[in-house]
C-alpha cells in the first residue's frame, strides 16, 4: 500500500516482532517490489520505502528529528537490517549510508546497496564507507539469503560484547566481595581478645618461678629466722 511516498509496512504482530525485519529503500517501484517479494519469501518482515528521506523519517534521523537520539527515540519496529538503492533522488543510496553510520543508535545496522550499474569506484566507495555489500540488479533470491548471513554475523559480534560486559560485571563484583571479606577478617582479628598463647609467649608475662603462690619458701623463711632468734 503506497500513501505519501511511503510504500509498504508490515503489519508486525508482538508475535511476529521477533522475525527478521528489513529496511528496503528503492525509488523504483518495480524494483521496490522484487525486493519485497524475495524478503517475504525469506520470511523476513519488510518495510518499503521510496526514498532515502523517507528511510531517514522511519529510524527517527531526519531533519526535523536530529535530536530524537538524545531524546531517547526508538523506531516502533526493531530495523535489522537496510538494504537501499544506490540512485535515487534528493539523497542517493551513498549519503543515506553515511547518515546511518554517523548515528550512534543505527550504525551497528547492516547496510547493503543496490544498483544496475557495475561501478567499481561506486562500490569501493560505499564499502569504505561501511556497506556490508554491494549487490548489482537484478536482485536474485541468492543474494537475499546472503544477507541474512549479515545478520546473524551481527548478533554473534553483539552477544560476544554483552558477554564481555556481563564478564567485566561480574569480575568486579566478585574482586569487591573478596574485598569486603578481607576488611571483615581483618576486623575480627584486630577486636577479638589475645589467646594464651600470645599472652604466655609476652615478655611481660610472669614465669612460674616468679609468681608469689608458686615459692612457698619465700614465705617461710621469714619465720624460720623469727623461730632460730627466739632459742638464742
Amino acid at each position: 500500500m503506497e500513501t505519501d511516498g511511503v510504500v509498504s509496512i508490515d503489519h508486525v504482530s508482538p508475535e511476529d516482532s521477533q522475525e527478521v525485519h528489513v529496511l528496503a529503500v528503492d525509488d523504483s517501484l518495480v524494483d521496490r517490489k522484487v525486493i519485497e517479494r524475495l524478503l517475504k519469501i525469506s520470511a523476513c518482515k519488510v518495510t518499503a520505502v521510496d526514498s532515502g528521506i523517507r528511510a531517514l523519517q522511519f529510524l527517527g534521523l531526519d531533519e526535523q528529528r536530529r535530536t530524537s537520539e538524545s531524546d531517547g527515540f526508538v523506531p516502533s519496529l526493531k530495523v535489522d537490517l537496510i538494504i537501499t538503492d544506490y540512485c535515487m533522488p534528493e539523497m542517493t543510496g551513498y549519503e543515506l549510508l553515511k547518515k546511518i553510520k554517523e548515528s550512534s543508535m543505527f550504525r551497528e545496522i547492516p547496510v547493503v546497496i543496490m544498483s544496475s550499474e557495475n561501478i567499481l569506484p561506486r562500490i569501493d566507495r560505499c564499502l569504505e564507507e561501511g556497506a556490508e555489500d554491494f549487490i548489482v540488479k537484478p536482485v536474485k533470491l541468492s543474494d537475499v539469503k546472503r544477507l541474512k548471513g549479515y545478520m546473524a554475523t551481527r548478533e554473534v559480534k553483539v552477544g560476544s560484547h554483552d558477554r564481555r560486559s556481563g564478564a567485566e560485571g561480574v569480575g568486579i563484583e566478585i574482586n569487591n566481595k573478596r574485598k569486603l571479606e578481607e576488611e571483615e577478617e581483618i576486623s575480627d582479628v584486630s577486636s577479638s581478645p589475645p589467646s594464651i598463647s600470645t599472652l604466655s609467649s609476652s615478655p611481660f608475662a610472669s614465669s612460674p618461678s616468679s609468681s608469689p603462690t608458686s615459692s612457698p619458701s619465700v614465705l617461710a623463711s621469714p619465720i624460720r629466722r623469727l623461730k632460730m632468734s627466739n632459742t638464742d
